[in-house]
């Protein structure tokens, strides 16, 4: 089996320093070198769970929790197991040891569970608690060190204004990362734009929290940002939606005066909203929920371009230790008033490829342009090479579909003209009895009686007139 970096130990010990982080994933092209890298990373991780904790203490037990709230552990290969792999019960029972900092009660929670919930601020830990509980609720308990992104939207088609905070655990906004027993899923939860009712604040932080709580925005902006920085998370910046980055042109039904900085679209079967966020493409509010960094993105492509809907194809990059494989990820049914805005202000602003006329992706599509074609061809007796391989013109394929729209049309009004006879109406009765005497004039003189017949039709209208 191939050598593989420990990303998440990695990750843990060097979340302070991404570029030495990325120097190593760039280095580690053998095994040997990869091998190395992980044993200096177990090493240090294992010196840092050391520090304030007796070594004698966890030789006694498999499993305890460590002093930073994280539960020390060893995985099947002798490496500290960390926190991402843990079952969900080790970290609810690490949060429930911790004092509660600050608890803002009813909060509604859409994802993991759509519930109402109190949410629990600890040194270490965010965890949901159950209204009148005192214990976490299982899988929705997370280290602040372990939050990779993090964001402040709001909430689509709805009259009332409201937001949601989505919160990405580290590896879970991916869809090709393969998933873990322990591994957590995103948090999202909703809040209006009032204030906190008065005794849904408490804990020690709460004076603190009195003076930023003219909203709940307000209130957990400064709580998400403290405790993660408290705990050591400073990678991670809670980002809002921006209309000068994106927004739609479409007009809301809920709430019209305001621009939506989201496009409906569909993965899948299933509907969602997809938000251009000025460091990459959120997909939500269901099941599974994506994040698609600018940095992952490798190309974007629009496909299955049609009068009123196209499909947008992003394209992503694999990591180099191969945790996280590459691929394509295809949104369906996006409004096609909005191709200008996500094409023009976005997708070409981050410099993004646009990869809709990529080779495979053209032939592929020719192909079937092709096959039509020859049918045609066989058809009419007709060849055309408009659509052969290589043809290429530099157009987008939005573009290219758009041309070839209105030249099927024109196609079609042509037809139609040809197949126009305006002496054939009233004419049909009896002209089985002419049809012979017509071969044999026709036989003898075509051309003349062709002309005949066309000062026939001139008498014929200026009789009419």
């Amino acid at each position: 089996m191939a050598a593989k970096l420990d990303a998440q130990t990695l990750g843990l010990v060097f979340q302070a320093r991404p570029d030495i982080l990325a120097g190593i994933q760039k280095a580690a092209d053998s095994p040997a070198r990869i091998n190395l890298f992980n044993d200096i990373a177990s090493f240090v991780h294992e010196q840092l769970s050391n520090t304030e904790e007796p070594a004698s203490k966890r030789r006694r037990v498999d499993i305890a929790p460590s002093s930073n709230g994280y539960a020390a552990s060893q995985s099947t290969n002798g490496a500290p197991r960390t926190a991402g792999t843990q079952p969900a019960a080790l970290g609810a029972d690490a949060a429930a040891t911790e004092p509660v900092l600050l608890e803002i009660k009813d909060i509604s929670v859409a994802v993991p569970q759509r519930k109402k919930y109190d949410l629990c601020f600890t040194t270490n830990f965010l965890y949901a608690r159950a209204v009148g509980s005192t214990v976490p609720v299982q899988g929705i308990v997370y280290p602040w060190r372990d939050i990779e992104h993090a964001f402040f939207l709001p909430v689509p088609e709805k009259s009332q204004v409201q937001h949601n905070y989505v919160l990405f655990p580290r590896n879970s906004y991916l869809p090709s990362k393969p998933s873990n027993p322990g591994d957590l899923e995103p948090l999202v939860f909703t809040v209006p734009t009032t204030a906190p009712k008065p005794g849904s604040v408490n804990g020690p932080s709460a004076a603190a929290a009195a003076a930023v709580s003219d909203s709940y925005s307000s209130l957990l902006h400064w709580a998400l940002t403290t405790s993660m920085r408290t705990a050591g998370n400073r990678t991670c910046q809670l980002v809002a939606s921006d209309p000068k980055i994106f927004h739609s042109v479409a007009r809301q039904a809920y709430r019209p005066t305001e621009k939506a900085v989201h496009v409906k679209a569909f993965r899948g079967s299933k509907d969602g909203f997809l938000f251009f966020l000025p460091t990459g493409i959120l997909w939500g509010f269901k099941k599974p929920l994506l994040f698609l960094p600018l940095d992952k993105i490798v190309a974007v492509s629009y496909t299955n371009v049609l009068q009123r809907t196209f499909n947008v194809v992003v394209e992503l990059e694999g990591s180099s230790d191969g945790s996280t494989p590459g691929g394509e990820i295809e949104f369906a049914m996006l409004d096609q008033e909005d191709y200008q805005g996500i094409d023009q202000t976005y997708v070409r602003r981050h410099g993004l490829a646009d990869r809709s006329m990529a080779e495979r992706r053209k032939a592929k599509r020719e192909l079937a342009e092709n096959a039509k074609k020859n049918a045609d061809a066989d058809a009419n007796g007709d060849i055309d090479v408009a659509g052969a391989p290589g043809n290429d013109d530099g157009m987008t394929e939005l573009e290219r579909a758009q041309l070839e729209a209105e030249q099927q049309l024109q196609d079609e009004e042509d037809e139609l003209e040809e197949d126009y006879d305006p002496g054939s109406e009233g004419d049909s009765e009896g002209s089985g009895e002419t049809s012979e005497d017509d071969e044999d004039e026709d036989g003898e003189g075509g051309e003349h009686d062709e002309d005949d017949e066309e000062d026939d039709g001139e008498e014929y209208d200026e009789e009419e007139g």
